[in-house]
């Protein structure tokens, strides 16, 4: 009976981790970053399976690794939740809308190609998705861009990107490499005044003993 139930439950959660993802993928229009809102809603919110810091960490490394970063994140979050098996269920969840549906409309684009209500469709989707997009990037920046430096971080790795076109690998490797260097030299500065402070209470502490 314990064994199965362990059964029946290691099944339910493959199969809510699929279905969820399955939904996002059919819902969302737009690409991976439109899907980052509502992964992050199913995620941290809805099923409470990481919180905000462990989702700010999965958008990083999925940003980070080759491939688009909503299946990227399917699988990171899939595995965080339930090993490889999960990262599996997640991934095709997440892919087999887009699977059926390119498919569905490569066999049926001729026909309604040049709809002017399909058209019109589409002049309205890529508005929303903009949106999508958008309120993506404000989060991130609400939630992750806690001092100067990372302002300073962000806004060069705008620049980098958007006006001289740099391959964003690139920018996130020197942001990396400006993190590290950076919070080195934060914590050999805090060490310094902690070994000044405590060579200071040390004298204070010799000249009362001599007294």
């Amino acid at each position: 009976m314990g064994k199965d139930s362990g059964k029946s439950g290691g099944i339910k959660i493959y199969a809510t981790l699929f279905w969820e993802f399955f939904k996002i993928g059919i819902f969302t229009i737009g690409g991976g970053m439109a899907m980052i809102p509502q992964i992050q809603q199913l995620v941290v919110q809805d099923k409470k399976w990481m919180d905000e810091d462990e989702m700010l960490d999965c958008i990083a490394i999925s940003q980070s690794m080759p491939g688009v970063i909503a299946i990227n994140s399917a699988t990171y979050i899939g595995k965080r939740i339930r090993g490889v098996k999960g990262s599996l269920a997640a991934t095709l969840g997440v892919v087999m809308p887009s699977f059926i549906i390119i498919i569905l409309a490569v066999t049926v684009l001729g026909a309604i190609g040049e709809n002017k209500y399909i058209l019109g469709a589409f002049v309205g989707v890529k508005a929303a998705v903009c949106g999508l997009i958008l309120v993506t990037a404000v989060r991130l920046a609400k939630q992750s861009l806690n001092s100067v430096f990372q302002w300073v971080l962000a806004i060069a790795a705008f620049i980098a990107i958007g006006i001289f076109g740099i391959t964003a690998i690139w920018a996130i490797i020197a942001g990396a490499v400006a993190g590290i260097i950076y919070n080195s030299v934060r914590l050999g500065k805090c060490r310094k005044i902690e070994i000044t402070g405590d060579d200071e209470d040390n004298a204070d502490e010799g000249g009362e003993v001599r007294r």
